[in-house]
């Protein structure tokens, strides 16, 4: 495999986005097509069954861009299809955004209590819990279902600093040491998140996690690209919205040709 083939990355709207900024930053000479499945956002309220649909699709999509890894910026996604995915092609190495955050927990050796907030898919599955699974480590989790469409719609005013601030009040973080954003939205309400813990709760960055290890698969599979020069990167949606293409510029800081491709 060449190392010059882009990293796919993909989402059901604007969230995954900062994954993908994210990955850019540790890796800045990788190409990355993306994208955003915004006929069907959110996905945390869909079934299983049709989350592995929709990503079963978009993963061949990349596959047939000649992606040479393919990230679930989807914390809905990497909990339902990931196993899935693995199956469609066993050449393209398939990184979901909750073991690389999994791994790092796991070394935590004091007591630990830590907060979770997610979709009604991530919570409900019940991933976290299961795949940490040590006795010094509690996990707290909450569905909040408002915030990825509040996210995805930029509402940005006193209604959307109630509803986090009364998702985060909930007594179940009461004790907390860390807190997990359990969807890849929530990192574009990061800072709220700390203002309303005063920062004295560690939110984890799941981002950079991520992207550290991508670049250190990447690494050990001699696929980092040796072309360093800046790239292009390919922005695909399922339905247009101007929205989208402002936040892709936004984070890029870059002219996005933002592109329709409907999946089904």
């Amino acid at each position: 495999m060449e190392s010059s083939l882009p990293i796919g990355v993909f989402d059901s709207g604007v969230g995954g986005l900062s994954v993908a900024r994210s990955i850019i930053k540790t890796l800045p000479y990788e190409k990355i097509i993306y994208y955003g499945d915004t006929e069907h956002l959110p996905y945390g309220e869909k079934s299983n069954n049709s989350i592995i649909l929709f990503s079963k699709k978009i993963t061949n999509f990349l596959i047939k861009k000649k992606c040479k890894i393919i990230i679930i910026a989807c914390n809905s996604a990497s909990t339902a299809a990931y196993e899935e995915l693995q199956k469609i092609n066993n050449k393209i190495k398939i990184i979901n955004v909750v073991d690389p955050v999994v791994a790092e927990l796991k070394k935590v050796n004091k007591k630990c209590n830590i907060g979770l907030i997610g979709t009604k898919c991530t919570v409900n599955s019940k991933n976290y819990e299961k795949k940490i699974n040590k006795s010094n480590i509690k996990i707290f989790s909450l569905s909040t279902p408002l915030l990825a469409p509040m996210i995805e719609e930029k509402i940005n005013d006193n209604l959307s600093t109630n509803i986090i601030a009364n998702y985060l009040s909930n007594k179940k973080f009461k004790n907390i040491h860390k807190m997990i954003l359990g969807c890849t939205h929530y990192h574009l309400i990061r800072e709220n998140v700390k203002l309303f813990f005063k920062n004295e709760v560690e939110i984890i960055n799941s981002n950079i996690i991520v992207s550290r290890y991508v670049k250190n698969y990447l690494i050990t599979k001699n696929l980092v690209n040796k072309n360093k020069k800046k790239q292009n990167h390919e922005f695909y949606v399922s339905n247009y919205t101007n929205s989208f293409e402002k936040c892709a510029k936004l984070f890029f800081k870059q002219k996005i040709n933002l592109k329709q491709h409907k999946i089904i």
